[in-house]
């Protein structure tokens, strides 16, 4: 039996990488999408692991029916990976109240209402897995970044909340907090500013398979007896 688990997320580059990296586990995937299509890596995930199924899946978390257009495309699933998102750096006062509907609905609402929908399908697998792709900032907060923090913080909190409701069923529910993963979202700093980071770090820049190594860690069978947690994958920035 197929074991079928959904990236939220995967055309970021750490949803590609947790993607690749759970297929290479032998998951067969739902990659959702947004704006940015996922077919290519679809296609090359099936050449490479023919036996298993790669589907690429769009929906618009900034809508209020984000959740219900993805569930819908969904028909199996026993491990579900929240990695879709994006920032807003911006002092509270200026920022706007769309801006804040659309931070809550990609990183609160429509994620869980998806692992609502989507959960119905666990009672067919022994162990089923959740993992939210969080942030440092959810657990120490950022100034220019405060409703970003705060759904990020909203994440970590529903994780422990819905690991307690969901040990019964045999379902993990876990975090992972990066700290500073080199991406094209963190491409506005310049080298500079970079350096500076870096040298804030103790193990330096973190990368998109520090990530994806961590889900492989959560969802494969080597982190049963954990739920509830958080782990912090950015090279010692918190501890």
């Amino acid at each position: 039996m197929k074991r079928f688990a959904v990236v939220m997320g995967a055309s970021g580059e750490i949803g590609e990488a947790i993607a690749l990296q759970l297929a290479a586990d032998g998951w067969s995937l739902y990659l959702h999408w947004n704006s940015t299509p996922v077919n290519r890596l679809a296609e090359n995930l099936s050449e490479k692991f023919p036996g298993q199924e790669f589907i690429a899946v769009q929906a618009d978390f900034t809508r209020s029916d984000g959740a219900e257009r993805l569930a819908a495309q969904v028909y199996d699933a026993a491990c579900i990976v929240v990695a879709s998102g994006h920032a807003l750096q911006k002092m509270l006062i200026d920022t706007e109240d769309a801006e804040m509907d659309a931070l809550w609905n990609v990183h609160v609402k429509n994620p869980i209402s998806a692992i609502r929908r989507i959960s119905r399908y666990f009672h067919r697998h022994p162990a089923t897995y959740v993992v939210f792709i969080s942030s440092i900032w959810g657990e120490t907060g950022a100034a220019l970044e405060t409703v970003y923090s705060s759904v990020k913080g909203a994440q970590l909190a529903f994780v422990k909340a819905y690991a307690k409701e969901m040990a019964a069923s045999g379902t993990r529910v876990n975090a992972i907090s990066p700290g500073f993963i080199q991406t094209k979202m963190n491409g506005n700093f310049t080298a500079e500013e970079l350096a500076v980071i870096e040298e804030e770090i103790p193990l330096g820049l973190g990368a998109p398979r520090h990530v994806a190594d961590a889900v492989d860690f959560l969802v494969n069978g080597k982190a049963d007896y954990m739920t509830g947690q958080v782990l912090r994958i950015n090279g010692g920035w918190h501890m």
